[in-house]
C-alpha cells in the first residue's frame, strides 16, 4: 500500500482543492438530464443542434441501413482490412462538401490532434500557437520534434511580430500556426479572416485550425468558421470533430492530397489504431447531411447565444464569449462547485470547469448551449444565479 499512499495524498489535496473530478450516472432525454433522481436542463451538453438526442433520426438510419452492412466493428486499422466502403463514401461526402479538398477521417479528435502535428514536423519545424489551444493540441505539440513558441491568446498582431522573427531563420524551413476558430473554454473565436491575411504574408506559413466547436453551428451550411468567413481554401489544415454538433464520433481533417497521403504513410495513430467501425462511419454520413440542412436550428441557437451572453455580462459577470459556449466566470474552484450545486438545486445541469483546464482563479459554470433549449429557460437560469 505504501506505493499507493502517494497518489492518495494528492487525490486528497485536489479533494480539498475543490477539485476533485468523479464520473457521475446519468440518463438523458431530449434536452433533459436525470441524475440521482433529479431532472434538470442539460446545459454541459456539446449536442449542440439536438441531434443526437433525435430519436426519429436514429429510426430513419437504420431503416435504411441494410442488415448485412450493419458492421460494429472493423478488425483492423483501415491500412490492413479497415477500409471499409463507408470510409470512402463519407470522405467523398466531405470533400464534396468542403469544396473538393481531400479528407482523412481519424478515431477521435483528440486521437487526430496528437497525430497530425508529430508526423508533419520535425526540427526544421516551428509550431506558432494560441496560448489557450487545446489540451489535445497541446499533447500533440508535445509529441513532436517542432520548435513551439505561444502567442498570446487571439492576440494577431504578437503573431505577426513572432512570424517577422523567426520568418528568415535559415534554420526553419516551415511555420505551422495552430489555433482554435470557437475555443472550447471561454467561447471565443478566432479572427479566421485577418489570420489569412497574415498567412499570405509568409511564405512558409500552415495553418492549423480547430472546428472541433464550429462544425454545424457557423456557416450557411454547418461547415464552421472557415465556410462563415469564406475561408476554408486558405487554411492547410482544417480540423474537427463528429462529437459534438454532428451527433457522431470521431475526427477529420481537410487538407491538400499531398498532405492526406503523406499522413496515412506517417501518422501513428492513424496505422496503428483499430478504425472506427463501418456503422459509424454510415451514421457519420448520414447526419453530416442532416447537420448542413439544419439552418433553423443554426439561427436558433445564435439567438440564444447572444442573449443568454447579454443578460450574464448585465448580471455583472465577466464572460469573454461570442459563441454558443458561454462561460460564466466565477474564480475560485470551490466557489464554482458552491454555484454548480445551487444552480443544479434549481433544476440546470451547469458543470464547473476547474483549474487546470482553466488558467488558476478563473474557474467558471460552462453553459454548453443547444437548439433543444427555450428562451424562458434561460430567463429561469440567469434568475438564480
Amino acid at each position: 500500500m505504501a506505493l499507493l499512499d502517494h497518489y492518495q495524498q494528492q487525490l486528497e489535496q485536489l479533494k480539498q482543492t475543490g477539485n476533485l473530478r468523479q464520473f457521475t450516472a446519468n440518463q438523458q432525454q431530449g434536452a433533459y438530464i436525470e441524475i440521482a433522481g433529479r431532472k434538470m436542463l442539460n446545459l454541459s451538453s456539446n449536442d449542440y443542434l439536438g441531434l443526437a438526442a433525435n430519436a426519429q433520426l436514429r429510426e430513419e438510419f437504420f431503416d435504411q441501413q441494410p442488415m448485412q452492412r450493419r458492421y460494429f466493428s472493423s478488425s483492423s486499422s483501415r491500412l490492413l482490412t479497415g477500409n471499409f466502403a463507408e470510409y470512402e463514401q463519407f470522405e467523398a461526402s466531405l470533400s464534396q462538401a468542403f469544396l473538393g479538398r481531400a479528407a482523412l477521417l481519424f478515431n477521435s479528435g483528440y486521437h487526430m490532434n496528437i497525430g497530425i502535428l508529430p508526423a508533419l514536423t520535425d526540427s526544421q519545424t516551428l509550431i506558432l500557437a494560441d496560448k489557450l489551444i487545446h489540451a489535445s493540441m497541446i499533447d500533440g505539440v508535445r509529441l513532436s520534434t517542432a520548435k513551439y513558441v505561444r502567442y498570446r491568446h487571439n492576440d494577431l498582431q504578437h503573431l505577426a511580430q513572432l512570424l517577422e522573427k523567426y520568418h528568415d531563420d535559415v534554420n526553419i524551413e516551415r511555420i505551422i500556426v495552430v489555433t482554435e476558430s470557437i475555443f472550447s473554454m471561454d467561447g471565443d473565436e478566432t479572427d479566421l479572416t485577418a489570420l489569412v491575411q497574415i498567412k499570405h504574408r509568409f511564405d512558409k506559413v500552415m495553418l492549423y485550425v480547430d472546428e472541433a466547436h464550429a462544425i454545424g453551428v457557423r456557416g450557411e451550411q454547418g461547415l464552421g468558421c472557415a465556410e462563415q468567413y469564406n475561408v476554408i481554401a486558405d487554411i492547410d489544415l482544417l480540423v474537427g470533430t463528429f462529437g459534438k454538433a454532428c451527433a457522431s464520433v470521431g475526427g477529420y481533417l481537410i487538407c491538400d492530397p499531398i498532405i492526406r497521403n503523406y499522413l496515412i504513410n506517417t501518422m501513428r495513430p492513424l496505422i496503428f489504431s483499430t478504425a472506427l467501425p463501418p456503422i459509424n462511419m454510415a451514421w457519420s454520413d448520414f447526419i453530416f447531411k442532416k447537420v448542413m440542412a439544419a439552418k433553423a436550428e443554426r439561427l436558433h441557437l445564435h439567438k440564444l447565444s447572444q442573449d443568454l451572453q447579454t443578460a450574464i455580462v448585465a448580471k455583472g459577470y465577466h464572460s469573454p464569449s461570442t459563441s454558443q459556449i458561454v462561460p460564466i466566470i466565477i474564480g475560485a474552484s470551490q466557489d464554482a462547485v458552491e454555484k454548480s450545486k445551487s444552480v443544479q438545486q434549481h433544476g440546470f445541469y451547469a458543470m464547473p470547469v476547474r483549474p487546470p483546464t482553466v488558467p488558476q482563479h478563473s474557474a467558471r459554470l460552462r453553459i454548453s448551449l443547444t437548439s433543444l433549449i427555450q428562451p424562458d429557460d434561460l430567463q429561469r437560469l440567469v434568475a438564480c444565479l
